[in-house]
């Protein structure tokens, strides 16, 4: 077995800043976000860089001189119409951009497996929401958005103002932005892609091709995600002429702070220089380690770390290798268990865990020691399932993917978003409220994305996935009550 230290004591502090500097010290490895991986960026003392629109330092809502030097290499990088910095993450882009082409009463077309965010958007807007869905493939994972579906879609609706779309998904699954765009532009309506978690795209060939050469019309991307910057950084790309960059800045007027940290945009600018310098030697080491660690892993018997061969029984367009996902579906134990283990016997800490896998999120900035410690755990736990019975013999697995399937299916829409705001509502226990119309969102954290949307009829069939959720350790949130035990439901309709 790998020997680790002992435990770390953090948890001990009841201060976050004493917290986080004993949790630096520690030995735990970060195979999560943000993609500095807290490795050392040069950087200097936070505190005496943290000023305000101070003289010779311009002004983000009104830039003119150094920031909008900066946003101009950001944009160079990237090679879009225009980019914008984002200090309030991606949720920020992604309710300026919905915001900036719709108006209240539009309908929009969007992905059901669209982030929190644009639900958010949707509400506030007061708009008409057509879903789309993605198919859920074996081990549990939401897959790409079909276009012919998106095109039925359209022709059924009339006057459809926007298609908003996830590229990639939180496990790394990419759509056909290219042949949508010019679907979706046939019609006359907008392109959004949340390509929050596609930061790194086009700055290497071993990755997809970003949205913003698919010709999509606004592109929102978490640098903090995959790339080397302070967690809540992001841009907002205007990739078309078709958008009013003036419609754009009066929505970030409204979504982002007044008070733009220096900090961030410092963090921001430190990474596209970074990129810029040594991004082509930083990524061709990276996706050589990435190319050792999956031909190793290919050696394991009863753990998965899935690639494309995986997915080829389904319409998956591209994928992001820098995704790990880790299948337990052959193993003697579930996603839970194994993030368990890789976190408190060898100190590895995921992204996240599902029913049936673990992901595991790496950057450039991934070490060589954080790829082979990850191997050897994987490769121990790998041995001792030898001899063990399989879930799938049991009959405990067989149940897994259509628990996954019905998570994301279909639901019946009684209200809209912004109309269940004009109810009173009520706490409903959670057994009770079949029948009853939802007024809060029900969804996984990570990835954030609702199983059940306000407005939607509540079913035997919700009751009983939130039951599963928790019986198998998944970590569901929205509800005001966190152990779930109650629903928010419409008193009237």
């Amino acid at each position: 077995m790998l020997e680790r230290g002992n435990m770390c004591k953090y948890k001990e502090y009841s201060y976050l800043d004493e917290r986080l500097a004993v949790y630096a010290q520690s030995d735990f490895y970060p195979f999560h976000m943000p993609g500095h991986k807290r490795a050392d960026m040069n950087f200097a003392n936070p505190y005496q860089l943290d000023v305000t629109e101070i003289d010779g330092f311009d002004n983000l809502h009104h830039a003119q001189d150094l920031l909008l030097q900066c946003q101009q290499r950001l944009g160079s990088l990237y090679h879009s119409k225009k980019s914008y910095y984002l200090v309030n993450g991606s949720s920020c882009g992604i309710l300026s951009a919905v915001g900036a082409v719709t108006k209240r009463g539009d309908t929009v077309i969007m992905a059901r497996n669209c982030h929190k965010a644009v639900y958010h958007a949707v509400q506030l807007f007061g708009l008409h929401a057509v879903y789309v869905y993605p198919k859920v493939m074996e081990y549990g994972i939401q897959g790409g958005i079909d276009p012919d579906d998106v095109k039925a879609s359209l022709q059924e609706q009339k006057n459809v103002k926007a298609v908003i779309l996830t590229s990639p998904t939180f496990d790394g699954i990419v759509s056909d932005i290219g042949i949508l765009a010019d679907m979706i532009h046939r019609y006359g309506a907008y392109l959004i892609v949340d390509e929050a978690h596609g930061a790194h795209f086009s700055m290497d060939s071993h990755f997809p091709v970003s949205a913003v050469q698919k010709d999509a019309d606004l592109v929102i991307q978490s640098l903090h995600k995959t790339l080397p910057s302070f967690t809540q950084t992001a841009v907002l790309h205007v990739a078309s002429d078709r958008v009013d960059d003036d419609q754009i800045e009066e929505m970030l007027q409204v979504f982002q702070t007044s008070s733009p940290s220096y900090l961030l945009m410092a963090g921001i600018d430190r990474c596209v220089r970074l990129l810029e310098q040594s991004g082509t030697q930083l990524f061709q080491t990276y996706t050589d380690r990435l190319a050792s660690f999956y031909k190793k892993c290919g050696t394991l018997r009863f753990l998965q770390v899935l690639t494309a061969d995986d997915y080829r029984m389904y319409p998956v367009y591209d994928l992001d290798p820098s995704k790990l996902v880790i299948s337990t579906a052959s193993a003697p134990i579930d996603g839970y268990q194994l993030y368990e283990r890789l976190l408190n016997r060898y100190h590895l800490q995921m992204e996240m865990y599902s029913a049936e896998y673990v992901l595991a999120m790496t950057s450039i900035m991934d070490t060589q020691e954080g790829f082979d410690r990850l191997f050897e755990a994987l490769a121990e736990i790998d041995l001792e399932c030898c001899g063990k019975t399989d879930r799938r013999e049991e009959g405990q697995a067989v149940l897994n993917q259509p628990f996954m399937q019905n998570i994301y299916a279909k639901r019946e829409k009684r209200l809209d978003l912004a109309e269940v705001k004009q109810y009173l509502t009520q706490e409903t226990i959670l057994e009770d409220c079949i029948g009853q119309i939802c007024a809060e969102y029900i969804y996984l954290y990570p990835p954030g994305i609702p199983f059940v949307v306000p407005g939607e009829l509540l079913t035997k069939e919700v009751v009983e996935i939130v039951k599963e959720c928790r019986k198998r350790n998944l970590n569901i949130q929205g509800p005001r009550d966190q152990k779930c035990q109650k629903i928010q439901t419409v008193e009237a309709f």
